[in-house]
């Protein structure tokens, strides 16, 4: 139950004042926000919370402890500029524990992640038998490295004396520690009835026209008009393998390298997701990832595999599910490593308090969704001595079960126990209410948000007339009538993570929610066993990439016919329209703002002063269209640019379409040209939703569309998806929020509980059949949510 501030904590020692906010769309905005209290943030999506809480607070915090450090310290560390704010004081060190996904590195894994593979690895290399060597010769980070040298010792006869150093590791040399090999399928690469001059080589930007061609002829290892299937093994290892070799071709010094060093380097070492669309499908091709099989796909080395405590090596324990590896712990007894199974015991069951005891410690951490990757960052500060430290969260109970909604509460509410002030941007009632302070922002979004419309208890929030506190006791009811589907997608046998041989009818031509608590299954049901291919439309939860140069119009499409429509109005050519091409600005290169480094100080941005932030050069201005040049189409809101290219001289369809799906999506408050950086993860998930509107597809699958989205936003979200349903479209949608089980025409519930307690169908059939039944936990939250 919330509690109230005491009347000192208008003592302003006792407060976090914040006065003249301006980040992002915040008009001048003062709080004053009680320390060692909850403060949670509300408002509708893009009202500014996350620029008040995340970019002036946490921020300037962050900013604050850098400065600290030397120049030199500095100089490894990110730039952070201070917050336009006027006033901000009364901070203390702030703790981010944010939805930023972890890092898909393939050696980080749930166990390197937080603590609890390291105490592992101190354990086996005390008390696993046989007895391998210290902690490191368990890590499947660290190879075995042996050097060694010669020492001159000035001591009599003796001078060279040999030094030896060894270090073991527990990496499997074959796979790197990666447990998995890849391959390259050799046909992706070239077709072997022709030779080269006969254009065998299918690799993207591998032509015969230029210099490639002429490398290719003029190296002498191989006959450039010979099949490569005649090849000898000393030919085709020459074109595959070769290392780099100095050559000379028509009098100019080159390097030749075989093709699949080549390829390693210049497509496979990069992101595959920053590679340009045909060169990804490319790599997809040809890539072929297969598990370990020197090592079975646990990382590790045959040592490590080796040294076993009461039968189970390390590699077992980390593939246990974590609440049975517990247990496992719970049961070791040895008085000289007590401590640690002390320490050990504590962080993982950590795990399953916070409701992730369906984990595996080898799971890989790229794999976590955003909401299990907080609660994982989460692990490491629940046992911490630290008080009257300022936590920060992002929406912790994104991707939570109503069951689990109240574990997170109570971890909240612990922090703050403690003595910490614990700030948090939440939309969900349920956390809204253990709030001891509130501050509420808007009243619209984007331009039209940005000021404080409430601050103060939950009752009073409750009682004003904000949006929050208008919708906060909202309440939806489940269907009177629902739709007949128009057939079924049969799933039979699956088994993807921990389901159980799932054999279940999704009905198409209906609007169908998969819920159950975390972990249940629900993911790995419809990611697993419902294709995504030709017809079928994943929207998933995955982080939009891109450039600060990129922005909602260069996303979307849009950006294309508004340069055509720039180009036909002016006789000149498209490219002029584009601050990424010939368009842009000469001083800043199109970015609108100019970076200089301080070597190692921090850098510092400045407003481009020829273009004076605007990105283009100033010829390009002189252009327009509409009586509007391009910074001004770009500046403007989706509503009114829907309504700029609706007729007149801008009269635009097909930036038209595109902007009525952005505003369709609950979007009309954005601007075209605003960074994607600066976008809440709300924002970003219905950017994709707007763009796959598109699609021609008849199949939707969307994973949580409520996350990031406020109470008065989640009913426009359900329209949406009843306009796709009603269009003869099929929506498969994976959802925790009550609302959206309530607005099903049917339900297919995973569970009971979640990892190995999880994985079977518990109910499927209405959403007001499951309310009468309230025969599973979902039944249970979802009738005393409709009040039945």
């Amino acid at each position: 139950m919330a509690h109230t501030v005491p009347p000192h904590l208008a003592d302003s020692h006792d407060l976090i004042r914040v006065h003249g906010a301006r980040v992002n769309n915040l008009k001048d905005v003062s709080v004053e926000i009680p320390k060692r209290r909850l403060t949670v943030f509300t408002g509708i999506s893009g009202s500014g919370k996350s620029s008040l809480v995340f970019g002036t607070i946490a921020a300037e915090s962050q900013r604050l402890i850098n400065e600290t450090y030397s120049a030199f310290v500095q100089g490894f560390m990110p730039t952070l500029a201070r917050p336009e704010v006027d006033v901000l004081d009364g901070l203390t060190t702030a703790i981010i524990v944010d939805q930023q996904r972890m890092g898909a590195d393939p050696r980080s894994t749930v166990g390197t992640a937080t603590d609890a593979h390291a105490m592992l690895r101190i354990l086996f290399s005390r008390l696993g038998t046989p007895h391998i060597g210290p902690p490191s010769a368990y890590s499947f980070n660290t190879a075995s490295v042996r050097a060694s040298g010669a020492i001159t010792v000035e001591r009599g006869a003796q001078r060279a004396v040999k030094a030896t150093y060894t270090r073991t590791g527990g990496m499997c040399p074959r796979c790197e520690g990666r447990g998995s090999v890849t391959d390259m399928d050799l046909t992706q690469l070239y077709d072997d009835t022709k030779s080269l001059n006969e254009g065998a080589l299918t690799i993207p930007g591998y032509s015969m026209d230029g210099w490639y061609g002429r490398i290719f002829r003029g190296c002498g290892f191989f006959d450039p008009d010979k099949p490569i299937r005649r090849y000898t093994k000393r030919e085709l290892h020459d074109l595959l393998h070769k290392e780099p070799t100095k050559i000379k071709v028509e009098g100019v010094n080159l390097t030749y390298e075989g093709l699949i060093p080549k390829i390693q380097k210049s497509m496979l070492a990069k992101d595959v997701d920053a590679l340009q669309p045909h060169v990804r499908a490319f790599v997809e091709r040809a890539m072929t990832f297969s598990v370990c099989p020197e090592c079975d796909g646990t990382r590790l080395s045959e040592g490590a595999r080796s040294s076993k405590i009461e039968g189970l090596s390390i590699a077992d324990v980390c593939a246990m599910q974590i609440s049975d590896l517990a247990d496992w712990v719970r049961g070791l007894s040895e008085p000289t490593v007590g401590p640690l199974l002390t320490a050990l015991r504590q962080s993982l069951d950590s795990f399953t308090e916070i409701g992730l005891g369906y984990l595996a410690l080898d799971r890989p951490a790229g794999t976590l969704s955003g909401g299990e990757a907080q609660r994982v960052k989460m692990i490491r500060h629940l046992g911490s001595s630290l008080t009257d430290v300022t936590y920060v969260f992002d929406e912790p109970t994104t991707g939570l079960h109503p069951h689990d909604i109240q574990r997170m509460n109570d971890l909240l509410l612990r922090l703050r126990d403690k003595g910490n002030t614990v700030l948090v941007v939440e939309h969900k009632p349920q956390v809204i209410a253990i709030a001891d302070h509130v501050v509420d922002l808007g009243p619209g979004a984007g331009t039209a948000g940005g000021t404080v419309c409430f601050q103060g208890g939950v009752a009073g929030l409750r009682g004003s007339d904000t949006v929050t506190g208008r919708h906060l006791d909202d309440r939806a009811a489940v269907k009177d009538t629902v739709r007949t589907p128009t057939g079924k997608l049969e799933i039979r046998g699956a088994t993807t993570h921990n389901l159980r041989d799932v054999d279940v009818d999704v009905p198409l031509g209906v609007l169908t929610v998969v819920t159950g608590v975390a972990g249940s299954g629900k993911s790995s049901l419809v990611h697993g066993s419902i294709p995504a291919g030709e017809g079928v439309i994943s929207v998933d939860q995955a982080p939009i990439r891109g450039s600060r140069r990129s922005n909602p119009a260069t996303y979307t499409g849009l950006l294309d016919p508004i340069r055509k429509a720039f180009a036909k109005a002016n006789g000149v050519k498209p490219a002029l329209f584009s601050a990424n091409s010939e368009g842009a600005c000469p001083t800043c290169n199109g970015a609108g703002v100019v970076y200089t480094d301080l070597a190692m100080m921090a850098g510092v941005a400045t407003t481009c002063e020829e273009c004076e932030g605007r990105r283009f050069q100033a010829a390009v201005l002189d252009h327009h269209l509409g009586g509007r040049d391009i910074t001004e189409v770009l500046a403007m809101p989706v509503a009114e640019a829907e309504e700029f290219f609706g007729g007149g001289e801008a009269h635009t369809p097909a930036a038209r379409r595109i902007l009525g799906r952005l505003a369709d999506v609950g979007l009309g408050y954005l601007t075209l040209g605003q960074p994607l950086t600066t976008l809440s993860g709300g924002e970003r998930q219905r950017l994709k939703l707007a763009t796959h509107m598109a699609d021609q597809g008849g199949v939707y699958v969307l994973d949580e569309p409520t996350a990031g989205l406020h109470l008065a936003d989640v009913e426009q979200l359900l329209g949406l998806l009843d306009r796709l349903v009603d269009a003869g479209k099929s929506v498969i949608v994976v959802e925790h929020h009550p609302a959206v089980m309530a607005h099903a025409d049917w339900i297919i519930d995973l569970g009971p509980g979640a990892g190995h307690d999880g994985g079977r169908v518990v109910y499927e059939g209405t959403p007001a059949d499951l309310v009468a039944a309230r025969s599973t936990l979902t039944g249970e939250h979802l009738a005393a949510y409709v009040g039945a």
